[in-house]
């Protein structure tokens, strides 16, 4: 029997990264994987939907942009199985990567699904059937989300997809419907919407990416209706139907009108769901909650004191940058360090163009709690270098704490909101004013000049350029 100090059972952005961080500190470290390295981030998450929303970035400036800046071409067309074929290169690149990576820290990857016998004891099941057992003193539950899906809308994979089917769709749609109008569904109906599909987001709630700042779901709305996407909120749907050559769903508004919409794919996007089925959690006596994610303490500690559990399994945001975070605590937790995590500071990204990225409390959340505070922005198409691009879409909006100038949340759309958005988290890690941010200097001409703008006007009302 194999015998390990730490066993990581999941190998995405949270898995490996304890994996590696484990053994960096010296213990003997083993990684569990039922499919590819990398879990659902490399293989059907964030790095295929980003090099599928690049490529059709390219396309979509070739069509739109490029006369503009004085680029004559004759008309450009989609090669999509080119498309997806290079997807896939970037896919299996970022795979070897961490293949490379396990083996450079010495860490035992096992191909299998693994469930728990006992609290130190996990079993592997291999493709063909075979079993083999590990034991760990330490384990680490890292398995991820999936898909949620509708109680009547069921996954077919052919006209009904999630997010995974739709980064390996055999064309591109002519009507595409996508239920859910958070990240997976807007990063994805972007892609399609450049390559030239109707693509119409139904959406329950009364806004789409309800959880971010109310400005920046305005300001998305209007950008991506400019480009063609069309919205339907406050709307709940109630069938789906697989028509063979296409799909009907049905839907009802706020105001109780029925409505239907035809298409040839519906995605449905409407949340991630806990993967612990075939971990056996029961056998170590692990409790879950009423959720099914798995119950952890402040240090992601789960009832029995050797297993813990990160990422998406667990409560809190879905993201990679979140799991990677958890997974170096425990791993340094485990050798006596004492590392922390602001859950406050772990930033939100919508890979649209533009990019929507924003960290810390949103000015509903400011409201709600009763906070005094201040607010200052600044448009980027204020920007030397957004005129430039001709990115001009978009704003900085910066929430400070009124007494005391502390900044509190800090929320863009724009260019390369996903990169300045760094600046924020130090910012705020530092417990920054937005003073502070105002008297850094930031290299002109860049998109990084709005958040220096927006910090003039929360302090000062005081904006150089606006």
């Amino acid at each position: 029997m194999n015998s390990y100090d730490v066993t990581v059972i999941g190998s995405g952005p949270g898995g490996y990264v304890a994996a590696i961080r484990a053994a960096q500190l010296g213990f003997k470290t083993a990684i569990i994987e039922k499919t590819s390295l990398g879990g659902t981030c490399l293989n059907v998450g964030c790095i295929p939907s980003k090099a599928l929303l690049d490529s059709s970035e390219h396309y979509h400036n070739a069509v739109h942009n490029f006369a503009a800046h004085g680029i004559d071409v004759e008309a450009p067309k989609v090669n999509f199985s080119q498309m997806i074929q290079r997807k896939r290169e970037v896919v299996d690149a970022n795979v070897k990567g961490i293949e490379y990576l396990m083996g450079k820290n010495k860490i035992e990857v096992h191909n299998g699904i693994g469930s728990f016998k006992d609290a130190t004891h996990v079993i592997v099941t291999k493709d063909d059937g075979s079993t083999e057992e590990i034991e760990s003193k330490y384990i680490i539950v890292a398995t991820g989300s999936y898909s949620t899906e509708l109680p009547f809308a069921k996954t077919d994979k052919e006209r009904i997809i999630t997010s995974t089917e739709a980064l390996e769709l055999k064309e591109i749609p002519k009507h595409l419907i996508v239920i859910g109008g958070g990240v997976i569904g807007l990063e994805l109906g972007s892609v399609y919407l450049r390559l030239g599909s109707e693509v119409t987001v139904v959406e329950f709630m009364d806004r789409i990416i309800p959880g971010m700042d109310g400005a920046l779901s305005k300001e998305l709305t209007k950008v991506l209706k400019k480009q063609g996407m069309k919205f339907h909120t406050s709307t709940k749907v109630t069938e789906v139907t697989n028509n063979g050559g296409g799909v009907t769903v049905k839907a009802e508004d706020k105001k109780g009108e029925q409505l239907t919409f035809e298409g040839d794919y519906v995605l449905v996007s409407v949340g991630r769901s806990p993967y612990t089925q075939g971990l056996s959690l029961e056998n170590a006596g692990i409790e879950t909650d009423e959720r099914g994610r798995i119950k952890t303490n402040s240090h992601l500690q789960t009832n029995v004191a050797n297993v813990y559990a990160i990422g998406d399994v667990v409560a809190g945001a879905m993201l990679a940058h979140k799991a990677e975070e958890e997974g170096v605590l425990v791993a340094e937790q485990l050798a006596g360090q004492k590392p922390h995590i602001d859950y406050n500071l772990i930033p939100g990204v919508v890979y649209t163009w533009p990019e929507v990225a924003a960290v810390g409390k949103t000015e509903e959340q400011l409201k709600e709690s009763g906070a005094k505070y201040k607010v200052g922005s600044f448009p980027f198409r204020a920007l030397g270098r957004a005129r430039a691009s001709m990115d001009l879409d978009g704003f900085v909006k910066i929430l400070a704490d009124e007494a005391t100038d502390e900044v509190l949340g800090i929320h863009i759309i724009g260019a390369r909101a996903a990169d300045l958005v760094a600046e924020a988290v130090v910012a705020m890690e530092y417990r920054a004013s937005a003073e502070d941010i105002a008297r850094m200097s930031h290299a002109h001409p860049t998109f990084a000049e709005a958040m220096k703008e927006a910090a003039l006007d929360a302090t000062a009302k005081r904006s150089i350029h606006s």
